[in-house]
């Protein structure tokens, strides 16, 4: 009886894998995200950006264009992202897509994340937030809110 309630417990305790550095990130920032996304990826902009933060996904340059004014280029799918040199923080989310899970999640969203969150501060390199996790999306959505607010000054 006790391995039976056990497994659930564990299964469930392994759903996310959290390292946050408190107290790092300035409010009001730039932040820079990559274009797209399923669920989470458009969730955390839209989050950041309730939360007063600049959320920029870079320009579309020609692919092999330099840039003379300080700013970061990034290649995509053979064209080049121009990152205003202002941007203080990077997130990057890598996805899978996410399963309708009507049973699983029936009051917590229907929608089945799977996710790795990373964010960085641009000035220094130090990784601020790295997070690999799995849920459904409202549980998230309020675990997302909570990392914020640890993570802000």
């Amino acid at each position: 009886m006790k391995r039976a309630i056990l497994f659930p417990i564990l299964f469930l305790a392994g759903c996310n894998y959290m390292h946050i550095k408190p107290d790092t990130m300035e409010k009001d920032a730039l932040v820079y995200a990559k274009r797209g996304g399923y669920s989470i990826k458009r969730a955390i902009k839209e989050r950041l950006e309730d939360r007063g933060y600049g959320v920029t996904v870079g320009t579309l340059r020609a692919s092999g264009s330099i840039s003379g004014d300080g700013e970061i280029l990034e290649n995509i799918n053979m064209n080049s992202v121009r990152i205003p040199s202002n941007v203080k923080y990077a997130i990057i989310v890598e996805e899978r897509r996410e399963i309708f899970a009507p049973v699983w999640c029936f009051f917590n969203g229907y929608w089945w994340w799977n996710f790795n969150v990373s964010i960085a501060d641009q000035k220094t390199g130090e990784e601020l937030l790295a997070w690999s996790g799995r849920g459904c999306a409202n549980s998230t959505l309020r675990r997302l809110d909570r990392v914020l607010d640890e993570l802000e000054k």
